[in-house]
């Protein structure tokens, strides 16, 4: 009981009357370490951020033809908020953000905006809601809402997994033994972070076709 009252999310402090949770405070810490990580390094080493978009664009080539600067940053900004979301909770007393379930499906509702919207922009909105003028419109809106949950649920469910077992562990052996499974745990959340990415391209991809 005591492991999973430490791996659920629970509020930090009170804003106003509003509970605000361990989670929100663990994203707002890394989303500042995030701006201040790409402002220095596009001062003292712009070659990384020149890989990184070489890298999500390489990426975004597998699923989408012709031009992908309008994704590429979209796609960029998912990589690697998910992957220092995902590695975050390696600090002490920093919760990892994609633990609370409110996080992953907040990313999924996002992905499914950004389907719409690029949808949209790539066809038109007449063409763009064309597509849903069929017999099988009805199956083609419960597949997009199915995404949504199969993202949220398969970012969450691989996290807190791993967070149950690193927790568990230390509880039974405290040293050795865990360290290592924080170690795979970093290389799962990175590789979560990568494929949450894949999926988000496969969607656009399948949004623009025209």
């Amino acid at each position: 009981m005591d492991i999973m009252q430490d791996i659920v999310a629970k509020p930090a402090f009170f804003l106003l009357g509003i509970p605000i949770r361990n989670s929100v405070v663990a994203t707002w810490i890394m989303m500042f370490l995030v701006i201040v990580g790409v402002v220095v390094l596009r001062k003292m080493r712009p070659i990384v951020l020149e890989m990184l978009v070489d890298f999500t664009d390489s990426l975004a080539a597998g699923f989408i033809s012709g031009p992908r600067a309008p994704y590429v940053p979209f796609l960029g900004s998912l990589l690697v908020f998910i992957a220092v979301a995902n590695l975050i909770g390696i600090v002490p007393t920093i919760f990892t953000p994609t633990r609370d379930i409110n996080t992953p499906l907040a990313l999924s509702l996002v992905v499914l905006v950004a389907t719409f919207a690029f949808g949209i922009q790539a066809k038109g909105i007449g063409r763009f809601l064309k597509g849903f003028a069929t017999p099988l419109a009805v199956l083609d809106v419960i597949g997009y809402f199915s995404r949504t949950m199969s993202l949220t649920l398969r970012l969450f469910g691989n996290v807190i997994g791993s967070e149950i077992v690193v927790a568990v562990l230390f509880a039974l052996v405290p040293v050795g033994i865990p360290l290592v499974m924080v170690a795979m745990g970093s290389i799962t959340g990175v590789l979560q972070a990568y494929v949450f990415t894949v999926l988000a391209s496969s969607y656009i991809s399948s949004s623009i076709e025209l």
